[in-house]
């Protein structure tokens, strides 16, 4: 089975300036996404999917192969991840390099470690499914929403009004950290949310979305926990 573990750090970020390599707990934070690829030993390549020098060279130091940069088209604020991925795999097919199974992991993701990878990886490959996404319950119930209307506080779904939480059916997202998927199957569905969804179940304990700085701040004190270093 051959795989590629694929990260994609592009250089613009507009509410944390340089997010992808600034420095988490002690290390650029792209480090850490890096560093549980190539510990799992899952994977014929690590690459970083970039179009920025300074993040090409921090991920060269840390071990990841940068063999090409990314184009224009996928490098601005509009490309998906998908658009990226898509844009890999054909250039890796125009090299002659072929990968059945792929692992998109995020670059602010400190979260993902080499056991959780190689967790994931066979999972999907013990399964039928095309792609096998980590998700986390939401920690409130979103049946029982609230919305304003017209000034007023209502129920956004009236017929949960009265339903205890502990009976309505948990309702997941997606954690923002990685993904795993077969390749062929992706070439068809061209997005990783298509397709038959394989879910890995994870901790809010480790989950945080990095957006702003009280996100990062709160994303070290999980991580610090989570590593036994508070």
């Amino acid at each position: 089975m051959s795989r590629v573990a694929i990260i994609t750090a592009r250089g613009g970020s507009k509410r944390i300036p340089r997010k992808n390599i600034k420095e988490f707990c002690g290390k650029p934070i792209l480090a850490y996404s890096i560093q549980a690829a190539l510990e799992s030993g899952l994977f014929d390549e690590v690459m970083v999917s970039t179009d920025d020098e300074e993040i090409v060279r921090i991920a060269q130091q840390f071990g990841a192969q940068v063999p090409f940069l990314r184009s224009e088209k996928t490098s601005n604020d509009y490309a998906t991840t998908n658009d990226v991925l898509l844009e890999v795999l054909d250039e890796y097919e125009k090299r002659g390099r072929h990968f059945e199974t792929a692992a998109c992991i995020y670059p602010t993701a400190p979260f993902v470690t080499a056991q959780r990878l190689i967790s994931a990886t066979k999972q999907l490959e013990e399964s039928d499914a095309d792609t096998l996404i980590p998700v986390v319950a939401f920690s409130y119930p979103p049946q029982r929403a609230l919305v304003v209307e017209n000034g007023r506080l209502v129920f956004k779904y009236p017929e949960y009004m009265d339903s205890r939480s502990q009976d309505l059916q948990p309702h997941f997202h997606d954690v923002g950290q990685f993904y795993v998927f077969r390749t062929d199957r992706f070439a068809v569905n061209r997005k990783l949310m298509l397709g038959n969804i394989l879910p890995l179940v994870v901790s809010e304990m480790e989950v945080q979305d990095i957006d702003n700085p009280a996100d990062w701040e709160i994303a070290e004190i999980k991580y610090r926990r989570m590593t036994g270093q508070d």
